[in-house]
């Protein structure tokens, strides 16, 4: 019987990553299934070119030799806050994503402790997510806590002339 191991991605594995993104989108209802090979054809080359920088790191869960679900984290620069009175990194936890198939098995609770291992073996004090209904109950499990302080704005882009 096949045991689900945990790995970290590497810049050869941007596809998949695009490719669960992409997934995870579609299933939330926020990427229609004709704009998917759009979106993992631009993903993809951003993924890589982050990996390859250090900027996003990512851990892929295998089972018979083959990916099956996965996630990762955008690195970025935190200024000394009232909470963390240092300069330091954050970690925003991104493109969480498990086939169907493997769906209800602790596979996305593997990865997100992989990465909060990673995290605090290098002093990285604050982890965020943006957490989709099915997921808000696993992360909440972990120790994440809703914060309703975060909110968006999209900003419409200047007209071209």
């Amino acid at each position: 019987m096949s045991a689900y191991t945990v790995r970290r991605a590497t810049v050869a594995d941007a596809a998949i990553i695009a490719t669960h993104r992409a997934s995870m989108f579609r299933d939330m209802g926020e990427l229609p299934v004709a704009e998917v090979p759009a979106f993992e054809a631009a993903t993809e080359p951003w993924i890589a070119d982050r990996m390859a920088r250090g900027d996003y790191l990512g851990w892929l869960v295998e089972y018979d030799a083959r990916v099956v679900a996965g996630g990762g984290v955008l690195l970025s620069d935190l200024w000394p806050t009232p909470r963390i009175r240092r300069a330091s990194r954050t970690a925003h936890v991104a493109s969480m994503y498990t086939e169907r198939e493997h769906r209800r098995r602790g596979l996305a609770r593997l990865v997100v402790r992989a990465i909060l291992d990673w995290c605090a073996a290098n002093a990285i004090e604050l982890v965020t997510l943006r957490a989709s209904a099915e997921g808000q109950p696993v992360y909440e499990q972990l120790g994440f806590k809703p914060d309703p302080k975060t909110m968006r704005l999209f900003v419409a882009p200047a007209p071209q002339h």
